[in-house]
């Protein structure tokens, strides 16, 4: 019972991890109907964003305050990020075929890794800790401080973008767009702006998650951003793209199968990355939509 209990926090953890960078896809899907597949790379970007900020904020010493700005700076430059995607790889191919923006993603994508490649090479970089880890006893659950911390910030994230979209101006208005992009321009609501700020929020994610994953693993690469982009995106899939609740439940679900998998299969260790794919796979076979997605009727 304690080992079931120290894996379901583990899973948990993990969990809000995905659960932020599937929020960004689902943000897009949900008002453009498309994925953006260069998001792994706001996450990538932002972890990056992430370690220089920290190096700054560990040699002036500043703790708790470092780690806001830590943040702040990851999700500034991802978010922007997400803006110029937009401005450059989607909006001129809005309306072209549906394949166009696809390509230009998976473009952008490649571009911004071997930017990174060329910069940092295929090292590894250690993520350093702006605060000492500490470990906690509660209950029966050992939880080291940075795993807390990695928690709470997820989850006041998520909280912080529920109320966005549910209580604020903004938030509406990208409801609105989601529902229909065209009725709601003829309402007053200035499309672009939307969908730009939507990228904003979702490239912030991501860059949030990119700092996560760093503290979480210890070390950041130039292709760090790849497999947990692919377990977000399903994710995204598992809970129904295009629903937040969903891909929040999603990435939960996804970090207890993959954390269950390592420790109660033999070489469990070896196999985890490929629960992603046996969930991606069984849930287009089974329940395409994702278990809170709705199942859209087609007129033959």
């Amino acid at each position: 019972m304690l080992v079931f209990l120290q894996q379901l926090f583990n899973g948990l953890v993990l969990g809000s991890i995905y659960s932020l960078i599937a929020l960004g896809y689902t943000l897009v899907y949900g008002i453009l109907m498309m994925i953006n597949f260069a998001h792994s790379e706001f996450l990538m970007i932002g972890a990056f964003m992430g370690l220089g900020a920290s190096s700054l904020c560990l040699n002036w010493g500043l703790g708790w305050p470092g780690v806001v700005i830590v943040f702040f700076a990851a999700m500034l430059g991802a978010g922007l990020l997400g803006v110029i995607t937009e401005r450059l790889a989607y909006r001129p191919l809005r309306h072209a075929m549906r394949l166009a923006p696809l390509i230009s993603a998976i473009g952008v994508s490649i571009m911004l890794s071997n930017a990174v490649f060329l910069w940092v090479s295929n090292q590894s970089l250690p993520f350093p800790a702006i605060l000492p880890e500490r470990s906690l006893t509660i209950g029966p659950v050992a939880a080291g401080s940075l795993q807390l911390l990695i928690f709470a910030t997820a989850l006041l994230l998520m909280i912080v973008l529920h109320l966005m979209v549910q209580k604020t101006k903004i938030g509406k208005a990208m409801r609105a767009c989601a529902d229909d992009t065209a009725t709601a321009g003829l309402m007053g609501i200035n499309a672009d702006r939307i969908i730009a700020f939507t990228f904003l929020v979702g490239g912030a994610l991501a860059g949030a998650a990119g700092v996560l994953n760093g503290m979480y693993y210890g070390s950041i690469k130039y292709n760090l951003g790849f497999l947990p982009g692919v377990k977000a995106f399903t994710a995204a899939v598992l809970g129904g793209i295009g629903n937040i609740t969903g891909a929040v439940l999603g990435g939960f679900l996804l970090g207890l199968l993959e954390v269950a998998a390592a420790g109660y299969i033999p070489n469990g260790s070896q196999w985890k990355d490929v629960v992603a794919f046996v969930v991606l796979i069984g849930v287009l076979l089974i329940r395409p939509s994702g278990i809170l997605g709705e199942r859209v009727a087609e007129k033959v």
